[in-house]
């Protein structure tokens, strides 16, 4: 491998190693958790939705308030504040935290239909296993920690 393909990845995984943001990265992961997780509750137990479809929902919900914390607390210092710059950002978040939520909800439906786990307990654990897909990528890709 070469030298700069090396640097780079060191470069990237330095920058994912800062505990203050990874520690604000977590606190508004906790807050959209919460988000995800009583959206979930009164989709499946107020509408005929299941957890699947009622997942779905409760993930973007909480994809926007998330943006929003990150936006203007974890990565203020992180890309141009323009409504472009800005609607860019949300976009590629959507498109970064689509990942975490295949993740979220394969294991959501992983433990529910295959091994009888209440749906809110399953979607705790995705949410968990999710979360570093999605620290992972909206550092490096969303607001691009290793450029500075």
């Amino acid at each position: 491998m070469s030298d700069s393909f090396l640097e780079a990845v060191r470069t990237r995984f330095r920058a994912l190693l800062s505990t203050a943001r990874f520690t604000q990265f977590a606190s508004v992961g906790f807050v959209g958790a919460a988000v995800d997780i009583v959206a979930l509750a009164l989709l499946v137990e107020l509408t005929p939705l299941g957890p699947i479809v009622g997942k779905a929902i409760s993930w973007e919900l909480s994809i926007v308030v998330i943006f929003v914390i990150n936006e203007r607390w974890t990565f203020a210092e992180y890309g141009a504040m323009s409504p472009r710059a800005l609607g860019k950002r949300f976009l590629r978040s959507n498109a970064v935290r689509f990942a975490g939520f295949l993740v979220t909800l394969g294991v959501l439906a992983g433990l529910v239909e295959g091994f009888g786990v209440w749906y809110l307990a399953a979607n705790v654990i995705g949410i968990g296993v999710g979360f570093f897909v999605n620290y992972t990528c909206e550092s490096l890709y969303t607001w691009k920690v290793h450029h500075e």
